[in-house]
């Protein structure tokens, strides 16, 4: 009796390749690691398998905690957003707001990819907020908004690549700041 013509275990049923004509053939499927007459493939195959299965779980893991870093940054550069749109409010000096721009988006790119991402994300999202209000609760003309617009990104863009937000800091603005 070969291997072939030998019944298999219901767990086995399923756990063979699909043979299809003109495929070759496992040509280990009838030696075992000694040699002998059975039907287990030789021990390299299934240590090749747990190995394979290691390298792709520790990949998967590796992924996961690198999302999750990004995530954690993202999240500390939304608060130095946020504080940085605080102290603005705080500081309510006029002509400062480009330096407030830069620094908030500096300090969230210095947290890593994941911040630099939520400092853009949170920047275009304002800018486009302020196109609609600032026309209609600050009376600005669309040319107006769209100067204003355009220099808070350049300011945003200059945090964002790690250049000095102090570049754009307004004489007279107390030190706090």
């Amino acid at each position: 009796m070969t291997c072939r013509d030998s019944p298999r275990a219901p767990d086995q049923l399923f756990s063979s390749p699909l043979s299809l004509p003109g495929m070759a053939q496992n040509k280990y499927s009838h030696l075992s690691a000694a040699g002998t007459d059975q039907c287990s493939p030789p021990l390299g195959i299934s240590t090749m398998k747990l190995f394979t299965g290691l390298i792709l779980c520790s990949l998967v893991l590796g992924v996961h905690s690198q999302w999750m870093s990004f995530f954690g940054e993202a999240y500390e550069g939304a608060k130095d957003m946020w504080r940085a749109y605080q102290d603005m409010k705080e500081a309510n000096y006029k002509g400062a707001d480009k330096y407030f721009h830069a620094r908030g988006n500096y300090d969230a790119a210095q947290r890593g990819p994941g911040g630099a991402w939520a400092a853009k994300v949170i920047s275009n999202a304002r800018e486009t907020i302020q196109g609609i209000t600032d026309p209609l609760f600050k009376g600005m003309t669309r040319d107006q908004v769209r100067e204003d617009s355009k220099a808070d990104q350049a300011a945003n863009e200059w945090g964002r690549s790690g250049k000095d937000p102090n570049h754009f800091r307004p004489a007279g603005l107390p030190n706090k700041y």
